[in-house]
This record gives C-alpha cells, structure tokens and sequence, in this order.
C-alpha cells in the first residue's frame, strides 16, 4: 500500500475523472490526494465525487486526502457590444462604472474596491496579463489608461491588479457557502484563493475551526511578501504560478517559488506546486521536455506535493499525466544528490522534546543503516516534524485517527496506516515491526527507528525513541 515515492501527487476531478473505475486507476497510478475544485460544477456533483474518492479508499485500504479549492473573488470586465474588440498599443482605454456595453475605447469594470485601490503610473493586467495597461489617471467611477500592449479582448476577461493590496476579503459569499458544504462532507483540506495577507487565512481559520486543514494559495505578490506571517497562520501553502506568473513578471516566479517552498520547509509545513505541470498532456499522451523538467525542478526544491489541474479534470489522458508525474518523480528521488540537497536547507529544531526526538531519529536511523522510521501519531503533529527532517530511511505512520491519516497524505514521505495506538511498550514495538513487515519495508533481523509519545494516547508527547530489531516474535498474531 506504501508509495515507493517521497514527492506526494494531487490530482484535480472533473469530466474527465469522474468515475469510480478512472479514480481508482488515478490512484493506483499514484494520485495520493484528490482535488475537488469548487469553481466548477454544482454541490450534488462535489458531493458525488467526494462519496466516490472515499468508495476508492474502502478498495484501496490507502488513507486517501481530498482538498476542496475555494474560487475566491473573481476580477472581471463587463461585456462588448460586439463580444469582442481588438486594443492597439498606444491607443487611450477607459475602464468605468458603466454596465452600458463597452467597445475600442472603453468597458466596464464593476469592482470599486480597484478604483479605490489603485494609483496613477502603476499598470493594469487583463486576460490572464495578455493586455498591459498603464494608469494615467483614477477617478471615483473612471480609470483612464494607456494600452501599452494591446490584443483582443473579449467578454468578462479577468483583470489583475499586481501593484496593489485590494481591500477584498479572501472569502466571497459564494466562498462560504462552499466551504461549510465542504466542510459538512468531510474534506480533509480547503485550498484558499486570492490570499493578499495573513488576516484573509484568519478568516478562513475562525470559520473552519479545527474541521480541516488549511492551504493558502501564494498567488499574489503581497502574499509573497508576507509568506513567514501566512505560514504562521496557514497549515501548508501553495504555490500557484498561474495568477503569481501574471502578477509579478515571469521570470521572478522561480525564485519565489524556490523561497516559498524553503521556507514552508522551515516551519515543517507542507508546499505544493500548482499549474500548468504538465499542460500538454490535456491533448497529448506524453509531455514535453520541458514540462519533464519542470516537475524534476519542483521535486529537487524539496515541494511536499505537486498538482495535477486540467491535466486530470478534462484533459483526455488523465491517468498517462499522473503516471508520467509518478515516474519523474521516482526518477529525480533515486538520484544520489537528490537527498543531498535537501539537506542543504537548515532545519533547525524548536528546544522541545518532540523536535529533539524527531531530529535523533534522522541520524540515528543513517547511522544504523534502519529499513524504517516508524512515528505514532494521533494529530499528525510528530509526523510532520518527522516529514520535515527530510530522512532517508523510509517514514512509516501509525495513527489511530482515520481524518489524521487522510490529512498527512499530502505530506513529503508519510506512508500513513490507520491502526489502533499501542496499548504498552511492547505492544508499540510488535505493532511497528508487524506493520513494516506486512508493507515490505522489512524482513527478519532488519533494525527499524520509533518514536511514539508516552503515556500512550496523549497528543502531542512525543518522547520516546527506540530501536528495534524485527524477531519472529514481533509478527505472531
């Protein structure tokens, strides 16, 4: 049931994986965390692929992770009287509070909080940053620009604003009633869209209170700036190049995304890389060179998952894209300087017992040459300090909480298994050496790690590390 694979794989449902047999054929693939992206579709079709995903994980007996994706507020121009008009580069463009249909010199933008935000000489993004626009003079009701490049422009195309914190709560009413839905399903992560600063993740938090983890999505350039005060407030984060690729010039995306990812290491939170992975792979059955590199690249900066949007929701090889996804992934974790890098970014422990514990077993387990860290877990917390060690031994979790299991799917290394939690020191080792034995981890006479928390049962103790060698009397029954 183990993943030989350390890099975790989130897979986006949609038309085109929507089924029991293809959800299963994801997962089997190597799909470890299903996203259900709430921009598309109605809650009846949400709700059917969540019961499905969880049908999947009952065949499986794999602890299976679902993360719902929140739309966000959605920036968009009005319409065109004739749908569609073409912007020449150097030519006067208006955008106002008229719904009157807009044409070469004009359109509608009903959003005040843009009129409210913006400043002169700094620059407006339509169509996914296609159309560039500089800002000669903002009015109440009236911005008058300059198209410093041009293009087609047609209706209800999206409008980025990189230069500015808009006065936009994270959380559309849309956004919530999606959310408690979610929420009431079950997920076990909500993705949070359009994340500017760390009071739009407290939101987000007050409302969740405790029923699912959250991840905030790094798409916008205050976002980036302010990563260590999000982190402190999010339980992972994402980045997702999609919006940040148009907000902030192309060619800085790298390096962020590089910054994000160390930096969510630190914390010991989890990192995903989001969008356009494998793009090509909606029409074609093999992906491009560079898209190979790209998911090489993420998996070398150490991301915890890495995604799957169009790719596996409507594109016509959703099962070739995570398989191909899978296989670079093995491919970058067997290199020798893989782990190498890894350890290049300090980790450095809080002065707590956990963290104390969590960091011996990294080196104890190389100086031993162990087949396995084993850690019981009942939050997830000691896991994650585990995950964020980055060991090379293999990382086993026993945990008594089938919604902690799911959760840590996501997470760099975690092999979870749902198992009742030891009832005394011995029953803690025979269950570690069963269960490794049982998934192939280890034969007789290997040496495995453990750490667990004692008294047994208490969230949050870890305190206790071991090593132990399977023996016979380990797997009796």
């Amino acid at each position: 049931m183990h993943r030989n694979r350390r890099t975790r794989i989130i897979a986006t449902l949609g038309p085109a994986s929507n089924t029991f047999e293809t959800i299963k054929k994801l997962s089997e693939a190597g799909a470890d965390v299903f996203r259900l992206n709430m921009s598309h579709g109605d809650q009846q079709g949400i709700a059917d692929l969540y019961s499905t995903v969880r049908d999947v994980e009952k065949e499986t007996g794999r602890p299976i992770g679902v993360l719902a994706d929140l739309q966000g507020p959605k920036l968009r121009v009005g319409v065109f009287a004739d749908d569609c008009v073409m912007l020449e580069e150097g030519k006067s463009f208006i955008l106002d509070m008229s719904s009157e249909p807009g044409d070469v010199s004009r359109v509608e933008l009903p959003h005040p909080e843009i009129y409210q935000a913006v400043q002169p000489k700094t620059e407006l993004l339509l169509n996914d940053g296609k159309i560039r626009l500089h800002i000669d003079k903002v009015e109440p009701e009236k911005i008058t620009t300059t198209i410093l490049v041009g293009g087609e422009l047609s209706d209800r195309k999206g409008v980025n604003v990189p230069s500015a914190i808009l006065p936009l709560a994270a959380l559309t009413t849309k956004d919530k009633k999606d959310l408690n839905f979610a929420l009431d399903l079950g997920v076990d992560w909500v993705a949070l869209s359009f994340v500017q600063r760390p009071e739009d993740v407290q939101e987000a938090k007050d409302i969740i209170k405790g029923r699912a983890s959250i991840m905030a999505k790094i798409e916008k350039p205050s976002a980036v700036h302010e990563i260590d005060a999000i982190l402190d407030l999010a339980d992972g984060v994402m980045v997702a190049r999609g919006d940040m690729g148009v907000e902030l010039p192309m060619e800085q995306v790298p390096a962020k995304q590089k910054k994000i990812i160390r930096h969510a290491r630190r914390v010991g939170k989890p990192s995903v890389v989001a969008t356009q992975m494998l793009e090509s792979m909606i029409t074609a059955p093999v992906p491009t060179r560079a898209e190979v590199s790209d998911v090489a690249n993420a998996v070398f900066d150490g991301a915890d998952a890495i995604m799957l949007s169009a790719e596996s929701a409507v594109g016509d090889y959703p099962e070739e894209a995570v398989s191909s996804m899978n296989r670079i992934a093995r491919s970058i974790e067997s290199e020798p300087s893989y782990l190498r890098m890894l350890d290049k970014d300090d980790t450095v422990p809080e002065a707590t017992t956990a963290d104390a514990i969590t960091s011996a077993a990294k080196q104890v387990a190389k100086t031993i040459e162990a087949e396995a860290i084993v850690t019981y877990t009942g939050s997830g917390s000691t896991a994650l300090r585990a995950s964020r060690e980055r060991p090379q031994a293999p990382l086993l979790v026993l945990t008594p909480n089938i919604a902690t299991a799911r959760r840590l799917a996501l997470v760099w290394g975690l092999n979870c298994v749902y198992s009742q939690d030891a009832v005394n020191f011995q029953d803690m080792i025979d269950k570690a050496c069963h269960v490794c034995c049982d998934y192939g981890y280890t034969t007789l006479e290997d040496r495995i790690v453990i750490t667990a928390g004692m008294p047994f049962g208490t969230p949050g103790k870890t305190n206790v590390l071991r090593i132990a060698r399977v023996q016979d009397y380990h797997l009796k029954d």
